[in-house]
């Protein structure tokens, strides 16, 4: 294992996490950190608010508990995702975007238009599925 892959502790504001090393170069960063088949979809579900495991999974019946579960702790560990567990029996636990993951909107938005825009190109649109990421923005100025 290289220096590189090595974790390292980060400190936060009220607790310690390890993450392990991130590249150097701030585009290859971002890239690193949103990485996955699941990551995009997955924050796109978080973006309305909270969701349980269950929901997620509801969501996204093509992906596996374990690739879900891997992915959340992933993007944990990035601060992109927050995880709440509430003291009840059952234990519920409830998965938020946070301020960090919620700054990836428009990043996402962007890229599903740039996936159009290739599709355009190559003469593929017919194979894509609807680009079901909008602006926060305006979807709350359509309901207010």
């Amino acid at each position: 294992m290289s220096a590189a892959d090595q974790e390292v502790t980060m400190a936060g504001p009220a607790r310690k996490m390890p993450i392990k090393r991130l590249p150097m170069l701030p585009a290859e960063r971002a890239l690193k950190v949103i990485a996955g088949r699941w990551k995009a979809v997955i924050l796109y579900h978080l973006f309305d608010g909270p969701r349980r495991l269950s929901a997620l999974k509801a969501m996204m019946p093509d992906i596996t508990q374990k690739v879900l579960i891997q992915q959340l702790r992933e993007m944990e560990e990035h601060g992109l995702v927050s995880r709440e567990i509430f003291a009840e029996v059952p234990a519920r636990v409830e998965y938020s975007a946070t301020s960090l993951g919620l700054s990836l909107e428009p990043i996402l938005l962007a890229l599903c238009q740039w996936g159009q825009h290739h599709a355009d190109e190559l003469n593929e649109k017919h194979r894509l599925a609807d680009c079901i990421i909008r602006p926060r923005r305006a979807q709350h100025a359509h309901t207010a």
